[in-house]
């Protein structure tokens, strides 16, 4: 059975196997360039969650099997777009004709990245064969004159191979990175909502001076104080829907949060037939980034006037107004289902909520109130009026319409 199909009807079973078990079930289980296998594999890579991903990767590096550096191949460039380039996969073996490289990500703010991945260091690695590729490139004008080259390794100790760059023609055009650190840089964008994070994670990249090292401390800093802002409830008082917020310094257990979150896109993935991807810690897209989904989970608060509050950002505004389908999906830590608003709905009532804006941190107040019946509406705030949400009502067991 092929391995999307295995995918679509069991999910778990797929998860449970190894990545050279996934490959097998790929078409003829052997991955040429641009063959049935390939754009399984990669198409599965697409969708699959990245902790998936990272499992793969290491495994991989841990276990010799054939074809196992074309996987890890494919499996980086997907790392690539989880950072949110526009990834060009290499060929997996060069040819006279073709250019011989493993990857090129592109992004519209940053100049382009030639990619070269190896699973080991210990073979001697030709610098001036990558440069020729990114030549070549250049010359056919797949990349820009400006592109930087990026070698990723499975292994972290790279004293030899560092050595090789620094004293090479190559020093302000190259830079390493292990395959590992690179699973970082990814687990801390998906844990962020900050832009910042993943301009600077990006950047990072890219060949700079290292002598100054102000752009390593602004990643840092933007991502501790990404974490710092995830810890505080905005914890709103009765009157507070007048534009008044007042904080409280309470920790929610993260894994619950996240926890209910997931649960809560995994139900509206389903409602939709579609595959998730995680783009960030609130944001969550389709592959093709036309269905994109803002999840934002509250707590019960005292009181059944405003019960569940949230804070709906510029940022994720923007997330989703870039969509062709978009949504905000609410979820209730206490409750067994979740409320999906249209985006567009959304949009339209913006000017009817509440919004704090202290110059550089602004957000709209999302707060619901409860209904004689017991079901839950946004209150519009400056209207004095309340959207009942129950049309919009996503419960767990929701299955594709």
């Amino acid at each position: 059975m092929p391995l999307l199909s295995i995918w679509n009807s069991n999910r778990d079973a797929v998860l449970k196997m190894t990545v050279e078990q996934v490959v097998n079930n790929a078409g003829d289980g052997h991955l040429r360039d641009g063959n049935e296998a390939s754009q399984e594999f990669c198409g599965y890579l697409r969708v699959c969650p990245s902790e998936s991903l990272f499992d793969y990767a290491r495994h991989c590096l841990e276990n010799a099997f054939d074809k196992g550096g074309i996987v890890l191949q494919d499996i980086v460039n997907e790392l690539g777009r989880r950072l949110n380039f526009d990834v060009e996969n290499g060929p997996y073996q060069g040819r006279k004709t073709a250019v011989g490289f493993d990857g090129i990500w592109r992004s519209q703010t940053d100049p382009d990245i030639l990619i070269e991945v190896k699973t080991t260091d210990y073979v001697a690695i030709s610098l001036d064969k990558i440069a020729q590729y990114k030549v070549k490139l250049c010359a056919e004008q797949r990349i820009k004159p400006n592109a930087s080259m990026l070698v990723i390794v499975g292994r972290e100790d790279t004293g030899a191979l560092e050595a090789q760059v620094r004293g090479s023609r190559y020093a302000w055009d190259m830079r390493l990175i292990s395959v590992e650190r690179l699973i970082k840089l990814v687990q801390i964008k998906e844990k962020s909502d900050d832009p910042a994070t993943l301009t600077q994670i990006r950047q990072l990249l890219q060949p700079f001076e290292y002598t100054k090292i102000d752009r390593i401390i602004d990643v840092i800093f933007t991502t501790a104080a990404d974490v710092e802002e995830q810890i505080v409830d905005h914890t709103p008082t009765e009157d507070g829907q007048k534009g008044r917020d007042s904080y409280k310094q309470e920790r929610t257990d993260p894994d619950l949060l996240s926890a209910k979150r997931l649960e809560a896109v995994e139900a509206f993935a389903r409602l939709k037939g579609k595959e998730l991807v995680r783009y960030s810690r609130t944001l969550f897209w389709s592959s093709d980034k036309t269905l994109r989904v803002c999840c934002a989970v509250s707590k019960r608060y005292e009181g059944d006037y405003q019960p569940y509050w949230y804070a709906f950002h510029p940022n994720w505004d923007r997330f989703l107004a870039e969509g062709q389908e978009s949504y905000f999906v609410l979820s209730c830590m206490d409750r067994d289902e979740c409320y999906a608003v249209p985006y567009s709905l959304l949009d339209e009532n913006k000017k009817n909520l509440n919004m704090t804006d202290r110059g550089d941190r602004s957000y709209w107040h999302v707060a619901l109130t409860t209904l004689e019946d017991g079901s839950v509406a946004i209150n519009l705030s400056r209207i004095g009026t309340k959207l009942p949400l129950k049309p919009f009502t996503v419960g767990w067991t929701a299955t594709s319409k």
